[in-house]
């Protein structure tokens, strides 16, 4: 076991657990932050999707001791207290999820996408959504929350 310094959701924690341990596997165990969930532990689905550094990246793989210098921001860390952010809300006011477990990559690869471009177009969604899977459906509700919480942030800037 070894001490890592990871900065998660604005605050710094100092972790024993083995090097190669998956962030993932920190987040919920360790931190008990749910937003990412296990779904195919190769990257592959988007479920365990969280920031680092601003970029949307899985959590499954990825090795605590390779982040020791990152900012990491999950679900849990995209809010501002009780007020959620632009995205989150969009995403209940169109309904947009079903099942709900590709919910937490959905948010997190939008909030990226529109960290970087407050306009998106329908084809730059689908890019920025397309290492999320989600198997109910709900891509069309979907792509409106993002263009809903797209209005908000150009009327912001």
């Amino acid at each position: 076991m070894d001490t890592i310094n990871l900065k998660v959701n604005g605050k710094n924690y100092s972790l024993r657990v083995g090097p190669e341990t998956p962030l993932l596997y920190v987040l919920r165990n360790n931190l008990q932050l749910n937003g990412p969930k296990y779904g195919c532990g190769v990257e592959r689905c988007g479920s365990c999707m969280v920031l680092i550094d601003g970029i949307a990246m899985p959590s499954c793989k990825r090795p605590c001791h390779s982040l020791a210098d990152s900012s990491i921001t999950t679900l849990e860390g995209i809010s501002q207290g009780e007020q959620l952010d632009t995205i989150q809300e969009a995403f209940i006011k169109e309904q947009a999820a079903q099942c709900g477990y590709c919910l937490n990559g959905m948010i997190i690869a939008s909030k990226a996408l529109l960290q970087k471009n407050s306009n998106p177009t329908d084809e730059e969604i689908r890019i920025a959504l397309q290492r999320v899977l989600c198997r109910c459906g709900s891509h069309n509700r979907i792509m409106r929350a993002i263009r809903r919480a797209s209005l908000t942030v150009k009327a912001s800037l």
